[in-house]
């Protein structure tokens, strides 16, 4: 069998006293596109930074490709692509500047690098726009600058927390043709969001935490047959006790009457 690329063991984590995961457990292997998913404030986007190396679990193990974190974080960050929900960019630069910075800081050889940027730039529309400072570019330029600049130095593992935040229709449908070229090629990629329907689609397995828990593990098709659910919302639904909006809907519909 596939050795797993990324392994979590009983990983706990605290915010001050606050425990957010109760020792999750998971493995991911190469090639796979897997989904995570959770409410609000459920841990997922933890659960993401503990895999990058930004943050260091309490109790338990991470690895990466076999290296274990926090011990060998600087080899980890060579090996992963992470575009975050929320990024701060250095807005003084050009889209061409940052991406530069961007592949330089991984090491990527200048010719290469100077290719793969020219690639990205003009497959996502922005060849016209790369000598402009990021502060011009709209919410969706931002978004497809930063899924270049983690694909640049061609990583194992992606990790993608809400990715398609900005993007126009046009866009989004490259995004996801590419994440499953990319799992084609070996890559391993881990997609958070909210937008179920997606990665109903796209993923290949779906991971659900729930008040830092993890209470689901499987393809979306075997979970909706072992809840007996017709699609992946509804088997959120019934897993993380969301229960009927009809109630919440009514009673906002009511405040809103004259």
């Amino acid at each position: 069998m596939t050795q797993p690329i990324v392994e979590l063991d009983g990983v706990v984590f605290r915010y001050s006293r606050a425990e957010v995961l109760h020792g999750i457990s998971f493995r991911l292997r190469p090639g796979e596109i897997v989904g995570l998913l959770g409410p609000n404030g459920a841990g997922k986007t933890t659960t993401i930074k503990l895999i990058a190396g930004i943050l260091t679990p309490g109790a338990g193990t991470v690895s990466v490709a076999g290296l274990p974190l926090p011990e060998r974080a600087v080899e980890v960050k060579r090996r992963i692509g992470y575009v975050p929900e929320a990024a701060v960019l250095f807005e003084t630069l050009t889209g061409q500047e940052f991406l530069e910075l961007s592949g330089r800081l991984h090491g990527v050889e200048e010719d290469a690098l100077q290719i793969r940027i020219r690639a990205l730039l003009e497959s996502f529309d922005l060849g016209a726009d790369r000598l402009d400072r990021l502060d011009s570019y709209s919410k969706g330029m931002r978004q497809k600058i930063l899924i270049a600049a983690a694909l640049l130095h061609n990583p194992d593992l992606i990790l993608l927390d809400e990715p398609l935040s900005g993007l126009d229709v046009n866009a989004s449908i490259m995004v996801k043709d590419l994440i499953a070229a990319l799992a084609s090629a070996g890559k391993t990629i881990l997609y958070s969001s909210h937008v179920l329907d997606v990665v109903e689609r796209v993923c290949d397995r779906v991971l659900i935490i729930h008040k830092g828990s993890l209470i689901a593990d499987d393809s979306a098709e075997t979970l909706k047959a072992s809840t007996s659910e017709a699609t992946l919302e509804d088997v959120f639904r019934r897993l993380t006790q969301s229960g009927d909006t009809d109630s919440a809907v009514g009673r906002i519909v009511a405040a809103l009457q004259p």
